[in-house]
């Protein structure tokens, strides 16, 4: 399979939302913001995100088609990686690969990730990009209605 990230276009948004809109895909991630919920907040989100020249946002493509994004954000001293993935294609190690991918974009180190504790795959593909964990706390889930346990992970 071939894996590739590539500049965000337009036509690349509507499968965006229908990723974060998917209620098994915001359950296991645990910590969803207003713009997995309402498209109003999702294309302000998407606005703001693609106006700052500090974000490094790629779509993630495997064999031609649009299967999630990877973003870098945040302050230089406080950088942080987030990547999605679509459901229909979990298991097969396009995040991992993209995420790999992505953090040859960005020199600065180190980079920041949180995780819910309970979600395995996420932690697995952090840790195969060189992260290791390095903190754990709490934080309210709005997806799940209650609060959850979070790994904070980081690669030096």
């Amino acid at each position: 399979m071939e894996i590739s990230l590539r500049e965000l276009q337009d036509s690349d948004l509507p499968v965006f939302w229908e990723q974060l809109t998917d209620p098994e895909l915001q359950q296991m991630a645990a910590v969803t913001r207003k713009y997995h919920y309402d498209r109003g907040h999702f294309d302000q989100h998407w606005a703001k995100v693609r106006s700052d020249p500090a974000v490094i946002v790629r779509t993630v493509v495997a064999d031609g088609v649009v299967v999630g994004h990877a973003a870098v954000f945040g302050s230089p001293s406080e950088r942080e990686v987030t990547y999605v993935v679509g459901r229909t294609h979990w298991g097969r190690g396009i995040a991992s690969r993209a995420l790999a991918e992505l953090i040859t974009l960005e020199g600065t180190r180190p980079l920041h990730a949180d995780a819910a504790a309970d979600n395995a795959g996420s932690i697995r593909v952090l840790e195969k990009c060189g992260f290791i964990v390095t903190g754990r706390s709490r934080c309210f889930a709005r997806a799940r209605g209650h609060e959850i346990d979070l790994v904070q992970l980081t690669l030096s």
